[in-house]
């Protein structure tokens, strides 16, 4: 699978209108989550060879996402801390989750394997804080003793723009970590107290990839498209846990969408032996009365297009698709909260 095009540009149109033909295609727009930015640009491409619409997408970060759906300047919005039921009021929107997906921890140290180095959220709390400054310090070495850990100086890697990806993964650390939910607290954008900043997911890869003795965090795909060593972490039952597949379903089965106001939901920090910890979800931002027809209908039926046709490829790219059953019931909550577009068989 050619996945390098995917990283080329922070910001790329996914899908491109039709170039061939007398008949305009629909284009609808979207911005924010660089979280949901591969799967997404997946199912734009596929969507456009079935049914001739485009999806045209910029990739700028869920802080960009949030205020571009606010200002009216996209069809859609897309946003990995989803907007609390009197936010969505204030702005006259819908919001539903559109995928779950994961963030891992990735390190750059020569001669380290993936899943070889465990942290806990403590000591990822105490790195990203400063505070263990060596890859040798006696509390990584404590619970890494079959690792041969060198005497090297860390390097932190952070985003450095507003970041849904920044708010899953400052979330769980305010969880795990008092000091660091007093001190640095969670959002899409925080002080950090030490490190670099790079620009979206594919930033902070570079960033990781480039620098010896780093640690970053990134959306699962990233890593594995990007070829990036991650590691273990401890989750809430205790239990050293690696990044993949099994453990991010197990992170997300305990989620019931229907009790959710708004659908917010945090899961970060699931219970569960087998659960990921640091999982999330990327929500989609609309208006609830759509002044184009043609752009809001279109919209919708390649979101639900993506609910019904777009699991496999999901899966393949290490996301965790909505189950079908709630996919069904936030279809009908459109139908209740969405104006202005055309609800028909298609939709």
């Amino acid at each position: 699978m050619k996945t390098q095009q995917y990283f080329k540009h922070a910001v790329l149109a996914v899908a491109l209108s039709l170039t061939t033909g007398t008949i305009h295609a629909t284009e609808i727009t979207g911005a924010g989550s660089t979280f949901i930015y591969p799967i997404l640009s997946k199912w734009a491409a596929a969507y456009r060879t079935q049914t001739g619409a485009s999806v045209n997408y910029q990739s700028i970060g869920s802080g960009g996402g949030i205020k571009q759906i606010e200002a009216k300047t996209v069809d859609f919005g897309a946003t990995d801390m989803p907007m609390k039921p009197e936010e969505l009021a204030k702005d006259d929107l819908v919001q539903f989750p559109i995928i779950n997906g994961a963030i891992v921890t990735v390190i750059h140290l020569e001669g380290i394997k993936a899943n070889e180095v465990k942290l806990t959220g403590t000591l990822i709390a105490d790195i990203f804080m400063g505070k263990i400054k060596k890859w040798d310090d006696k509390a990584i070495a404590a619970i890494n003793k079959d690792v041969k850990l060198p005497n090297k100086d860390i390097s932190v890697v952070h985003r450095s723009d507003g970041s849904g990806t920044s708010f899953i993964f400052s979330n769980y650390l305010s969880k795990v970590s008092p000091e660091w939910k007093t001190k640095i607290g969670e959002g899409t954008a925080v002080t950090w107290p030490t490190g670099v900043g790079g620009k979206g997911n594919e930033g902070v890869a570079n960033f990781v990839k480039q620098i010896d003795g780093s640690i970053g965090y990134v959306e699962y795909a990233y890593a594995v498209q990007n070829n990036m060593t991650y590691t273990q972490v401890q989750n809430h039952a205790g239990k050293f846990i690696a990044p993949n597949d099994e453990s991010f379903a197990a992170a997300a089965a305990g989620v019931d969408w229907s009790k959710a106001p708004g659908y917010y939901l945090i899961m970060t920090d699931a219970g569960g032996a087998k659960s990921w910890p640091i999982a999330g979800s990327t929500f989609i931002l609309m208006h609830k009365n759509q002044t184009n027809a043609a752009q809001g209908t279109e919209a919708l039926k390649f979101f639900k297009w993506a609910y019904a046709q777009g699991e496999a490829s999901a899966k393949e790219m290490h996301y965790v698709p909505i189950p079908l059953r709630a996919a069904k019931d936030i279809e009908a909550k459109w139908k209740a909260e969405i104006k202005g577009v055309e609800f028909n068989k298609s939709l």
